[in-house]
This record gives C-alpha cells, sequence and structure tokens, in this order.
C-alpha cells in the first residue's frame, strides 16, 4: 500500500509539474504576479518531491527534466525580451552588419533583415539604444539561427531552445562525470538539471548562461582530468558566450602553479582575441567596453547590499549616486575574488568549487542588478559543494519579478526583505552548521 502510495505520489506530482510548467510557459505573462507565484511554487513544490523521491532511479528523473523542457520548447519566451535582440543580431551578422557597429535605433529605418520592425519593437527601448553586448559565440549561435530560420521569429525562437536543451543535457552529463570523480552524489546534479528557475528561464525565456555553463563545466571536468589545454580551449569559449567565468579564472592557478598558469591564461585569452577578430573595426573596443560599463552604472534590479548603501548615498548626497557606487564595486568585487582564490586553499576540487560559489555570491550581493537567471550560475557551482542556499535562493528570486507587475516598474522593498532576509538566514544556517561540523572533528 505504501508503495502504491508512493506511485500515486510520484504520478501526481509529474502531472502537477507538466501542468504549472505548460500553464507559466502559454498562459502567464510576468505581469500577472500572483498566477505566476502561484505556479512557479507548484513547480517547486514538484521539484522538491521528485527529487527527494527514494524509489525512483535518477535516469527517470533525468527524462522528467528533458520532459519539462519540452514542454516549454514551442512557446515563445513569455518573462524576457532579449531573445528579439538574440535573433536581430544573428540576421544583421548574415547581412554583414556587425551587431557592435550600429545601435538598432540608428538603423531600424535602413536595414532590410526581415521581420525588422517586429524584432525592434520587441527588443525594447532599452536594447534598441544599445549596443550588442553578447560576446562571439553567442553570435555564432544566433547567426547559425539565422541562417536556417530568417523569416519566422518562431522558428527562430524554437532553435534556440534547441541549443539551450542540449547545453543543458550536456551539463548534466559532465556534472555527473565530476560528481563521482569528486566521491560525491550523482544525483546532486539533478539539483541543477530539475530545478525549475534553470528549466523556466533557459528554455523558457531562452537566456544562454546554459550554454555558457556547458562551456565551463566541461571546461572544469578536463582540468580535473589534468587535460588543463583542452580545459582552457573550453573555458575560452564559455567565456566568448558570456563574460562571468572571467570571474573565476584566478582559482586555477594554485593547482596549475604559475608555469601552467601563463600557458592556460594566456590561450584563454588569444582564443577570444581570435573569436572577436571576425568583429574588429575601429569603434569595436570602445562600443562593446562602454555596453558592459552600463550595467555597473545605470541598471539596478533586485539588488540588496547596494540599495542600502544607495539609501545612504541619497541620505548623504541628495541624489542617485550609482555613477560612483558602480565604479567601487568592480575594486570590490577583483579583491574578494583574489582573496578566495589566492589567500584561501583552492588546491582540492571541493575547495576550488566552494570558493568560487561563495565569491560568485558576493559579487551577485554587493551588484547593482541581480536578474534571476543569474542564480542558475550559483546552484551550476552548488551542486558540487556542501552547500544549497543558492537552491534556495532559486525560488526567492522569483519575489524580483513583482516590479514587472507594475506600471512604473517599481520594486517593493517589503519583498526585497522578504528574499534577502531567508537568503541571508539560510546561508548563515549552512555556514554555522558547517562550522559546528569542523569544530567536531
Amino acid at each position: 500500500m505504501n508503495l502504491l502510495n508512493a506511485k500515486n505520489k510520484f504520478i501526481a506530482f509529474v502531472i502537477i509539474s507538466i501542468i504549472a510548467y505548460f500553464i507559466l510557459g502559454y498562459f502567464i505573462d510576468r505581469e500577472n504576479f500572483i498566477l505566476l507565484v502561484s505556479f512557479y511554487t507548484l513547480t517547486f513544490l514538484g521539484f522538491y518531491f521528485l527529487y527527494n523521491a527514494k524509489d525512483i532511479k535518477e535516469n527517470d528523473l533525468f527524462k522528467l527534466g528533458v520532459l519539462f523542457r519540452i514542454v516549454l520548447l514551442f512557446c515563445l519566451p513569455f518573462w524576457s525580451q532579449d531573445f528579439y535582440r538574440f535573433i536581430w543580431d544573428g540576421r544583421l551578422i548574415i547581412s554583414g552588419i556587425s551587431p557592435y557597429s550600429y545601435l538598432p535605433n540608428e538603423i531600424i529605418e535602413s536595414t532590410n533583415i526581415n521581420q525588422s520592425i517586429e524584432l525592434y519593437n520587441g527588443m525594447g527601448s532599452l536594447s534598441a539604444e544599445h549596443y550588442s553586448n553578447y560576446p562571439p559565440i553567442n553570435q555564432f549561435f544566433f547567426t547559425i539561427t539565422a541562417i536556417f530560420a530568417s523569416k519566422s521569429i518562431v522558428a527562430s525562437a524554437l532553435i534556440l531552445k534547441c541549443f539551450v536543451i542540449v547545453a543543458d543535457i550536456g551539463i548534466y552529463h559532465f556534472g555527473k562525470k565530476i560528481l563521482k570523480s569528486m566521491n560525491l552524489n550523482t544525483k546532486n546534479i539533478l539539483l541543477y538539471f530539475l530545478n525549475p528557475l534553470v528549466i523556466i528561464e533557459l528554455t523558457g525565456n531562452l537566456h544562454f548562461e546554459g550554454v555558457m555553463l556547458f562551456f565551463f563545466v566541461c571546461g572544469l571536468y578536463f582540468f580535473f582530468q589534468n587535460k588543463w589545454l583542452i580545459s582552457a580551449i573550453l573555458i575560452a569559449l564559455s567565456i566568448s558566450t558570456k563574460l562571468l567565468p572571467l570571474l573565476l579564472l584566478p582559482f586555477f592557478y594554485q593547482i596549475l602553479g604559475f608555469r601552467k598558469s601563463i600557458l592556460f591564461y594566456g590561450l584563454v585569452i588569444l582564443l577570444n582575441v581570435v573569436l572577436f577578430l571576425p568583429f574588429v573595426t575601429n569603434t569595436l573596443i570602445n562600443n562593446y567596453s562602454e555596453t558592459i560599463a552600463l550595467w555597473f552604472v545605470n541598471f539596478e534590479f533586485n539588488a540588496s547590499f547596494y540599495y542600502l548603501v544607495r539609501a545612504i548615498g541619497y541620505w548623504i548626497k541628495g541624489y542617485n549616486t550609482i555613477g560612483i557606487i558602480g565604479k567601487i564595486i568592480p575594486i570590490i568585487s577583483i579583491i574578494m575574488i583574489l582573496i578566495f582564490s589566492l589567500l584561501k586553499k583552492n588546491i582540492k576540487p571541493i575547495q576550488l568549487l566552494s570558493n568560487s560559489l561563495f565569491a560568485l555570491t558576493i559579487y551577485f550581493l554587493i551588484s547593482t542588478t541581480v536578474h534571476p537567471w543569474y542564480i542558475i550560475n550559483l546552484i551550476a557551482l552548488a551542486v558540487f559543494t556542501r552547500y544549497k542556499f543558492a537552491i534556495v535562493w532559486s525560488f526567492l528570486v522569483i519575489l524580483s519579478y513583482f516590479a514587472y507587475s507594475q506600471a512604473d516598474f517599481k520594486e517593493s522593498i517589503y519583498l526585497l526583505f522578504i528574499e534577502y532576509m531567508f537568503l541571508f538566514g539560510y546561508l548563515i544556517f549552512e555556514l554555522s552548521k558547517r562550522s559546528r561540523k569542523t569544530e567536531s572533528v
């Protein structure tokens, strides 16, 4: 009877999850905050039960992860406009125009790419008034998509989603290999593969963090196998998909040593330079660096410590001091990364990954902008450690979508307080638990 009940519960949660993903993907806009949070919570209840079900094989859970992604395969991204810019960039490239050379605002009247007006309106005014910030490997996927689907936005989104799903499957495969080599439970990789934030923000909303993480996780696997040259190539590809892995490069130094580090870092830098060569113009460096800098001094969303410092800035200066704070944040981030990478031990894989997790967490906690899909980077690192606060954050971060339900895109200070109060509470709990275990050894 107990076995039957367990089987019935399993089937029930699978059905609930499928229905919740389907409704989120095809019927709920990000402006409908109550329904969004309600059905997102259902996906997490399903995730919690399925992951903790004792009688379910890992391979069956993997198949469910694929199934949930397939549910979202045919809907247009529902909580993000970024995919319109992806398609725009790819179609610009096949028409012979560099996405780093012109603002969409500058060429909307003159470009002859298919569906230019739909793409321009879809990407929104914020994207339209800035140069592309997507590195070359991202542009490669956008270009492939444009070649095979130059006249259909729906077909383009479908192709892009296929890239993302294949990347997630690759993360699952190589993640299991890393866990096995570290003598950790291989089931941990399902904390990533079954996580609703990962499924919704990557497959559903078409963010390319998953593709970047695929190259990075593969690079980690070969690095821990002492195949450093292959690892350097893969990590270079990861950086050329999204720039974030640049922050984690110093963590490889202690294992490599000085001489091998020169070769490793030299190869990573060289490959990234080569990948940018097809886009080289007189204005490339200026345009690209200008766009990247905007994330530190112009944009604000779902921040924690930054909002506290900003409030102090208002009290002292009488105006928003993001221009000042945004220039200081990169300096603090670099200092913290160097402390965790060079002053702490990073000889064993578990040390390297745990310290990387905390350094990246601090980076996000002091950032001006923390979009929900940024947390996926922490989830990917967390599966290789004993810390699970990133999994908790992946549920709490949905509260940040409240801003989209407001006509003036105004965030709720109360919901932000709830998000970070529970996050810090769980983080402190995990740190104190680890501290007690260390003392008892």
